[in-house]
């Protein structure tokens, strides 16, 4: 190795520091370079690929480790009170004793420190350690090295099913189309796989692909951690540049999925990594509780200085009180006494350092210890366990448990954590014409088989029974099934044959299809030729390959851990119409036993005659795909033929899934997907290649996705987009002009009418839209896109002006209505948390009227609330409904009719108004009715409104919020709470990388806040208060003690005793009783959730309970030490035995007030108590007789001993802890007797047997809902204008109330059936 002098070294790393920190980096390959030394390397600079997590090394552990501990100022305080107490001056113990406690604590801290990084090392080591293939130029081939060999600039060879060990520009792969399969859960959770493609033009795609033909400049952004960007461009030796994304990189801890091999280019390694950039460890939050134990340790020390103050003051005076010098005061080195001031200035440090305990010492690390514990309960408790998903709850925040017993307001997405992000395809809206899909629906309703026995969430009246229908006579009428299933209260899970495909439950993959529809698509098959294409095969084209859906063969998929579903059986449209119609037959009894029940809002007669027309409609079943005589063609004898169950669809989104699925069933089969191109089959069986020349995908500013495509038929440049209904209504042009010359005025109407319906329905809506390109606009846009791609400097603006630039005049095919079901048990948990005094905010994109749809079903709005519907276009609108209603609201609450009374009011909004209302201006006035209102209802929000919404009112109205949500558009959310928690769903795992707390059921909630949030909150509580009673109790009587000894600083219980007292003897104790104390079962939790509402707001540790049990401590210290005063006055008894019955009485004093405390008595708590004395007894009873001159000069010796064997000892012990602890015990006895809290009866209705506990429960619930409170509707509030009229509805909102342009307020008094006419 070459030597270097010191200022190359430091001018080389200079240079390294400015090429990291450059915002663009200009990489090229090692291989020109391989075997020179490290300085003529040109990617020298950035950093290789091992990685160290670790905190310390070896050598500095100990000295960094203190460093660290020292950040805690508590540590700091008492190691300066040790070193203090080395001055010969001041000091009060043994120098050595006085460092054990601090010495203690450090220690523990420091094993667990250590242990932690242990492990952290043990992680690096197994990673660094990890073989792979680097290409070598020596060896001109792939050699097997390990991941921490990897620099910046090799070409590294990943093999199926092996984890990618680095960033990699995807060169090479495999597959013949250029095209590699990754899943990304190591990463964001999501198990569905994702699409890499290898950057065209740059390598050869053939199996000799060669590394050593790479003579490119790789020029890529600074390292960052975003996991869904990536802006690179590689310039080749003639200066052309070819841009690339995120669609072809492959990052580290990703794994390759069926791909043989994959080759990429490094161009981040090691701690530069996008993966090890998101790898932030564990947040720190402080909690609520600990803010205000803070402000008491601060009460404390101004106590503790106060008590020293005197202690000063009174042995100044006692010195100049005496007559003499006494012969016991020795003289210091220079042979004289320090002035009665200066020896009171000494005497101020001595108490510090003699009363120190008056701070615990103990505290913070026993509530560390405290919060493991409770953790620990509340991730292996069963009933948070999910079975379906093999997952418990995750605790991902340490030290914020007590919050959870301490929230106010609950902020909440709804798709993917009220519903369940499963969607299930409904019906569709082709050119105008509605197609209800009524066979699927009877289809549903046959899988779901013993829901039907359930109630309606929905809350629907039962209407009288219709005579029959005719699916002939109404397929095509929209009224008779506008009232079908409005909302699930469940969806089934199905345990089934494993299947790998994500989103692959029976009821998202088996769709049923429209006998209507099928015909109109028989007849467009027929007449389409040529280059005329119909837009009815369109539509279903535009669903088959509008996505991003990967296809795979199922015998090929791997399996997944935490997935269960039923394989989808679909073969073809009218197999899965007879495979139901025989499930049906054996479930006739539920539908004859369901006549009256109105959730179906069908009857028996209906069913039958469903039946007898299914089974007599012709079917001939073969091959793949929709197979009947006048469709299909049979396929030739000698061809290969892929059939539908052979194949298995990955989606990145349940609303691709189930759409692919609804072509699936109409014959429109996805076979197949490259980069390049897309393949369908269609319902005649002819298979068609569309090349894919661009895919612009969807953004949250868009709200769409298109895909263009060439046709293999009319060889035309063809645009299909899907998106949200605004999204795409605003683009379209003129749709179809030569087909319907005279309806095309109507297509658009129809279809929003259409979407309106379904939005009511509670469905979540698509449309869909075409345009052809011309070569000529395709030529220019092409030109335009390749610019914003290969641009580094506003990459994404100008990609997304590109797509926009594109997506105008579109021709508007149809729409689709996609069902969401609400999770198990939603309503049951929002109205838990109401009663729990838990205002609920539900935040969505969603429509309003969706929204409001699914608010009903979730019980978030009531059928007697008062709605208001805020939607304004303009701010003045906005201020003037704010007053008005605010107005109302003041006018209510000062009415004295209205004192016992609670308000019904429901607010929903809409984003635009939002906006306005959040304004500066605005806020005060928003959040006052906010306040008013029992639950919010925020629609087309976005995710930067969702934060804004959480922020003002958690700084508004200074309350403690959750917020809860499934998707990455929630982490800013879930972020600005006081508590996060995120829902693993469908839409990954981006939601739970950013919470504190991870469950995956909202249901789980309900007892994660009712039960182990009130247990996290009240044994905390308790516990911190119990600590400062127990140390100021004890503290205290050396405090009393200097009364008597002229404020010496002299102790009269033994050094190394006193330290036992608070290390060993009372330190388990509290410890036992924070984390396992049940004030309150959890069936009495769950079953009355008002008690819960005694954690909220101050809680039960209060500046009152403080000082209370401060009170307390003086008290029982003075009691303790002056009854045995007068016991012993006037005997010969030494320092040291009036000082051990003060030490044994103190230790009963504690450990029976902490009994009184406990609520719920273990074989736990009797082992440690009755063990705390007994190790107090063996202990003091060794130190007695075994240490003669352990503390010179004192002597300890046979005190103990000869304390127990007199009568008086037990005299004293038993009158004085019992005179003690009367007042509390008595104070107890008063309070639960005269004015019992609601946990006290709670805890007596524990006592009774289950049958009485359950009917007390009953009567005390009805008490509380209707004896005790009454509730009252407002008056209509007086109109703010003329032009925005304020009106009272009595009826459900209709789409009109609710996207009107004005302010709507709506009583709810009953289901609303609104007449639909086609």
């Amino acid at each position: 190795m070459t030597w270097r002098s010191p200022m190359a070294l430091v001018r080389d790393a200079l240079r390294g520091q400015r090429a990291r920190e450059k915002d663009l980096r200009n990489l090229v390959s090692n291989l020109p370079y391989e075997g020179l030394e490290k300085g003529k390397q040109p990617n020298r600079h950035f950093p290789g690929n091992g990685i160290k997590t670790t905190k310390y090394t070896l050598l500095l552990f100990i000295p960094m480790n203190i460093f660290e501990q020292f950040h805690r100022l508590a540590n700091i305080y008492f190691v300066g009170l040790a070193i203090l107490n080395f001055v010969p001056v001041v000091n009060a113990f043994q120098p050595e004793v006085a460092l054990i406690p601090i010495c203690v604590i450090m220690s523990l801290t420091a094993l667990k420190d250590a242990w932690e990084d242990f492990r952290r090392y043990q992680s690096d080591k197994k990673r660094n350690y990890t073989p792979c293939f680097i290409y070598s130029r020596t060896e001109k081939q792939f050699v097997e090295r390990r991941w921490k060999d990897i620099k910046v600039g090799d070409f590294v060879k990943v093999v199926c099913n092996e984890i990618v060990p680095a960033d990699l520009l995807l060169m090479h792969t495999a597959d013949p189309n250029g095209m590699c399969l990754i899943e990304t859960s190591n990463l964001d959770g999501e198990t569905n796989m994702k699409q890499r493609r290898v950057l065209s033009g740059i390598c050869v795609s053939d199996p000799e692909f060669d590394p050593e033909t790479f003579n490119s400049i790789v020029v890529c952004e600074k390292p960052n951690n975003n996991l869904n960007h990536f802006k690179c461009f590689v310039e080749k030796p003639d200066k052309k540049k070819v841009g690339a994304g995120i669609e072809s990189l492959l990052l580290r801890g990703c794994t390759v999925r069926s791909t043989e091999h994959a080759v990429g280019f490094v161009v981040y390694a090691g701690h530069e990594t996008k993966s090890m950039l998101n790898n932030n460890g564990p947040r720190y939050k402080r909690s609520k509780l600990e803010r205000k134990l803070n402000i008491d340790v601060i009460f404390c020390v101004i106590l503790l200085f106060t008590m020293c103050l005197i202690g000063a003051v009174g042995h100044y005076a006692w010195l100049q009180a005496l007559p003499g010098v006494p012969p016991y005061l020795v003289p210091g080195s220079s042979g004289h006494l320090d002035s009665p001031s200066l020896s009171g200035f000494y005497m101020f440090f001595t108490m510090i350092i003699l009363l120190q305990v008056f701070i615990p010492i103990s505290l913070y690390f026993s509530i560390e210890l405290v919060k493991i514990g409770q953790i620990f309960f509340i991730t292996n408790d069963m009933d948070l366990y999910d079975q379906d998903t093999n997952s418990r709850v995750q605790c991902k925040s340490l030290n914020i448990t007590e919050d959870l017993g301490q929230i106010e307001y609950v902020f909440s997405d709804k798709t993917g954590t009220l519903t369940e992000n499963k969607m299930v395809y409904r019906r569709c809206s082709v050119m105008g014409t509605e197609y209800p899909h009524k066979e699927n629906a009877i289809h549903l309703a046959v899988l779901e088989g013993e829901e039907i026995e359930e109630d309606v969430i929905f809350n629907q009246k039962p209407q009288l029974a219709k005579a029959g229908w005719s699916l002939d006579a109404e397929d095509n009428n929209y009224e008779d099934t506008h009232q079908q299933k409005r909302g699930r209260s469940r969806s089934k899970r199905y345990r089934g044959a494993s299947n790998s495909a994500a989103f692959s439950s029976e009821l998202e993959t088996e769709v049923i299809p429209d006998r209507k529809l099928l015909q109109q698509i028989s007849r467009a098959q027929s007449s389409s030729s040529g280059k005329k294409i119909d837009p009815y095969l369109d539509f279903f084209l535009a669903l088959a390959i509008c996505n991003t859906v990967v296809v795979s063969m199922a015998t090929a998929q791997r399996q997944r851990a935490g997935r269960f579903s039923r394989s989808s059986q679909t073969g073809s449209p009218l197999d899965s119409l007879s495979t139901w119609m025989k499930k049906s037959a054996s479930l006739c009894n539920i539908f004859t036993s369901c006549k009256r029940k109105p959730k179906r809002n069908r009857t028996i007669s209906e069913v039958s005659v469903l039946e007898e027309d299914q089974f007599n409609t012709p079917v001939k079943t073969a091959g793949a795909g929709l197979e009947t005589c006048s469709l299909h063609a049979p396929s030739p004898p000698d061809k290969l033929t892929i059939t539908p169950d052979d194949l298995s669809y990955e989606a990145e989104s349940p609303d691709e899934a189930a759409l692919v699925h609804a072509a699936k069933a109409y014959g429109f089969i996805l076979l197949a997907r490259t980069p390049e191109s897309v393949t369908v089959r269609f319902p005649s069986g002819k298979e068609l290649v569309f090349e894919v020349l661009d895919t612009l995908t969807f953004d949250s500013i868009r709200k769409r996705m298109s895909v263009l495509v060439r046709h293999p038929i009319t060889k035309e440049c063809v645009l299909y987009t899907k998106g949200a209904d605004y999204a795409i209504m605003e683009l379209l042009g003129a749709p179809y002009a030569e087909r319907l010359s005279g309806n095309q005025k109507t297509i658009a109407a129809d279809t929003q009418y259409h979407l309106d319906c379904y939005a009511k329905d509670g469905l979540r809506t698509l449309c869909f839209a075409k345009k052809v390109v011309s070569k000529k606009l395709y030529e220019s846009w092409s030109e335009d896109r390749q610019k914003a791609l290969a641009a580094i400097e506003n990459r994404e603006e100008l990609v997304m002006d590109s797509a926009v630039q594109l997506e105008t005049n579109l021709s508007l095919l149809g729409a689709t209505g996609i069902e969401d079901r609400l999770q198990d048990n939603v309503p049951d948990t929002i109205v838990a948390l109401r009663e729990a005094g838990i205002q609920v905010w539900v935040l969505t994109g969603d429509k309003p009227e969706t929204a409001v749809n699914i608010g009903y079903a979730c019980r978030l709005l009531e059928e007697e609330d008062l709605v208001i519907n805020m939607s304004c276009k303009n701010k003045l609108t906005c201020i003037s409904i704010l007053d008005c209603t605010l107005e109302e609201v003041r006018r209510y609450k000062a009415d004295p009719r209205n004192v016992d009374t609670t308000q019904g009011i429901s607010l929903v909004i809409d984003g635009q108004t939002l906006t306005m209302v959040l304004s500066p201006d605005l806020q005060d006035r928003f959040v006052e009715l906010a306040k008013c209102c029992r639950s919010v209802l925020c629609c087309r929000v976005t995710p930067l409104q969702k934060s804004r919404v959480v922020k003002v009112v958690r700084e508004k109205l200074k309350v403690m919020t959750l917020a809860v949500g499934d998707g990455a558009n929630d982490v800013n959310m879930i972020q600005a709470a006081d508590i996060g928690v995120g829902i693993s769903g469908q839409e990954g795992m981006q939601a739970v990388m950013a919470s504190d707390f991870a469950i995956s059921r909202f249901k789980h909630l309900k007892k994660l806040l009712l039960v182990h949030g009130h247990w996290c909150y009240t044994r905390l509580a308790n516990m911190i208060i119990y600590f400062f009673y127990k140390n100021v109790a004890y503290v205290n009587l050396l405090f009393w003690y200097q009364f008597f000894c002229g404020f010496s600083g002299t102790a009269m219980i033994d050094y190394w005793l006193m330290i036992f007292f608070n290390l060993f003897f009372t330190s388990l104790p509290p410890i036992m009783f924070g984390i396992m104390d049940k004030d309150v079962s959890a069936e009495m939790l769950l079953g009355v959730p008002e008690l819960y509402r005694t954690g909220q707001g101050e809680g039960e540790y209060t500046f009152t309970t403080f000082w209370v049990s401060m009170l307390d401590a003086f008290y029982q210290s003075l009691v303790c030490f002056f009854i045995p005063y007068l016991a012993y006055r006037d005997s010969d008894i030494d320092v040291f035995t009036f000082g051990t019955p003060l030490n044994t009485i103190s230790l009963f004093t504690i450990l029976l007030h902490l009994s009184i405390e406990i609520k719920a008595w273990t074989w736990v708590h009797w082992v440690i108590m009755l063990g705390s004395v007994a190790v107090f007894f063996i202990a003091t009873l060794a130190y007695s007789g075994t240490c003669i001159t352990c503390n010179p000069p004192s002597n300890p010796y046979w005190i103990l001993q000869s304390q127990m064997a007199d009568p008086m000892f037990y005299l004293v012990c038993i009158i004085t802890t019992v005179v003690a602890l009367l007042p509390r015990y008595m104070f107890h006895v008063l309070r639960n007797s005269i004015a019992p809290s609601p946990l006290l009866q709670a805890r007596q209705l524990d006592r009774m047997d289950p049958g009485t506990r359950k009917e007390w429960i009953k009567e005390w619930r009805s008490f509380r809902g209707s004896g005790g409170v009454k509730h009252s509707r407002l008056s209509t509030p007086p109109s703010p204008t003329l032009e925005t009229p304020v009106d009272i509805f009595p009826q459900s909102p209709t789409d009109s109330d609710i996207m009107s342009d004005e302010f709507t307020l709506n009583v709810i008094t009953e289901n609303y059936q609104r007449p639909i006419h086609t």
